[in-house]
This record gives structure tokens, sequence and C-alpha cells, in this order.
């Protein structure tokens, strides 16, 4: 990847305004493919970026927003560092982050270099395929971003997956967007903890510091909390999938296993599991464990009685 593009789609979309990813793919002779990643690469940094979908849509900067590329301020050099942690990123661009880091002054080189280390762009997620309706609250994401930078606590009001939704107050560690899925490492009351910013609803940084060590190997933390993640108690099922469908489950199971017309399919727990099918009920038929089949059962009969419909 060249250095300069990323650079230069943020020139081309200040002095220009809204542009198409053709428009940019052809200015910048790449694929749209290509200007499709880098808009991911630095809307994850934090750059102002969005899309407006439809005709006569495009790609364009919030209003208001303008970058000095002579006089670069210390949230933009912090932006294009964070950028230089996506995949697939050449040493031409770490060549120029490199450069930008030491044309800033010394208090900001060491602010940028911190919070270039505290941001994690990866290709492989939690699980295989993150769930079609993942979506992160902007705001949501703006105060974990502030508080891991700050080094600040941030309280947060989450949604576990098998628990009830609280405020809980966290002390934040670095920030991971695996397969367009945003997660917030973090420890609490001293304990390992890791969020998936989709069912954070609400966040505030607080004013206190966070308890949390100086430096830190994101890529390793996250890797080790990965593992550890998937290598638990694990959930086999059985399961027959209609013929129709077969070629698409068997594209997005996370690990599975072909037995004639049956399917064994592992998962990382119930829940895991009951998550994943609910998506593919009526499609999927469940043989085996009962307790899974209880478990869509049962929310089955919920999802009827709060629709006011016999289950």
């Amino acid at each position: 990847m060249r250095a300069d593009r990323l650079l230069a789609i943020l020139l081309l979309l200040q002095h220009r305004g809204r542009m198409s990813a053709a428009q940019l793919a052809a200015e910048l002779e790449v694929s749209r493919r290509t200007v499709l990643r880098d808009m991911d690469a630095l809307s994850a940094a934090g750059v102002p970026v969005y899309a407006e979908r439809g005709r006569g849509g495009g790609f364009a900067l919030v209003p208001g927003y303008t970058t000095d590329l002579t006089g670069l301020t210390l949230d933009e050099a912090r932006a294009l560092l964070v950028a230089g942690s996506a995949p697939g990123l050449g040493p031409e661009l770490a060549s120029a982050m490199r450069k930008v880091v030491a044309a800033l002054p010394g208090p900001q080189r060491e602010s940028a270099t911190d919070a270039a280390s505290r941001v994690l762009v990866r290709t492989e997620g939690w699980r295989r395929r993150p769930p079609a309706d993942e979506a992160t609250d902007e705001d949501v994401l703006a105060a974990a971003r502030e508080a891991v930078f700050a080094g600040r606590r941030l309280r947060i009001h989450y949604t576990p997956k098998d628990g009830e939704s609280g405020w809980r107050t966290i002390d934040p560690i670095g920030l991971v967007l695996a397969r367009s899925v945003w997660y917030l490492l973090a420890t609490r009351d001293g304990a390992d903890r890791t969020y998936r910013l989709s069912r954070v609803h609400a966040a505030e940084v607080l004013a206190e510091p966070a308890e949390r060590p100086a430096d830190v190997d994101l890529e390793e933390l996250w890797r080790a909390r990965r593992d550890r993640f998937l290598s638990g108690p694990a959930l086999l099922a059985r399961l027959r999938v209609r013929p129709e469908r077969r070629a698409e489950f068997l594209a997005a199971a996370w690990s599975v296993r072909e037995d004639g017309d049956e399917l064994e399919v592992e998962f990382g727990d119930l829940a895991h599991a009951a998550a994943i099918l609910w998506s593919w009920l009526p499609d999927v038929e469940i043989r085996a464990p009962d307790e899974l089949r209880a478990e869509l059962a049962q929310r089955a009969a919920a999802t009827a009685a709060a629709l006011g419909a016999d289950p």
C-alpha cells in the first residue's frame, strides 16, 4: 500500500467534498475495494469520515473538519498512527508513520505513540462470523476511545449475553476492531474483561485515572484472550439443514464435520449455539443435545408470548 494514500484521501475529501468510492479509486489509481479498506482504516482510527448511501452518495468528512499537514494536531497524529496498525499496510506506510512521530514535539510524540499501541485492527474475530445486526453506537465508541487514549476510567451501561444489564466502572486497556466488530479490553476490580461495544448502551469517561499497565502489547493480549475463549468449554450439536441452505450454512459455520445428512457443529457454549442457530430456524433441525433444543424452544415460546401469538 502506498504510504501517501491515506493522506491523499484526507486531502481529496477536504478540498473536493463528497466523493464516491469509484471517484476515489480512479483518482488514486487503485481498486474500489482498496478504497473501502482505506476508509475502514481511517474510520477505525477515529478520522471523522462517513458514508452516504444511494444515488449521489459517497464519502465525506464531517462538516468543519480540516487537517493541516504542515501543522499536524495531536488528534490527527493519533488517527494516522492508529490507521497504521491495520493489517495489509505495507512498509512504506510504516515509514511514513515514523516520520509523523519524529515531527511531533516530545510530549505529543509519546502520547501519539501510546495511542497507536492501544488500538488494534485485525481480520480474525472473536467468532468466525459476527451477527448481521452488529452495530456500535458512535458516542460509545468515542467515549471508549477517549478513555483509552487519556488513561481514564470508564463507566458503561452493558448488557452481557447471559446476564442482566447494568452500570459497570472499568479500567480500559485498549480497543480492537476484529471483523468489523469493536471490542474493549479492560479490567474490572482487577479481573480481565472483554466487552463487545455493540452491547454497551451508554458510556461516560470519569475523572480518575485508569489502573492499567504503562506499556501494553495489545496484539499479544488480544490473542491470549481470544485463544482462552476459543479453548473454553465447547458444545457439540448435531443438526440437519435444509438442502437449499446447506452450502450457505457450511460456509458460515464455526467448526463443522459432515456425517451423512447430519452435521456436527462445535460452538463455544450453549448461549453461543442458541444465538447462532436462532437466526437459522426453521431451516435447521436440532437433533442434539436436548439442552439446546430446550433453550431454543423456550426462546420461541417467549417470542410468541411477546407477540401475542400461540407458541
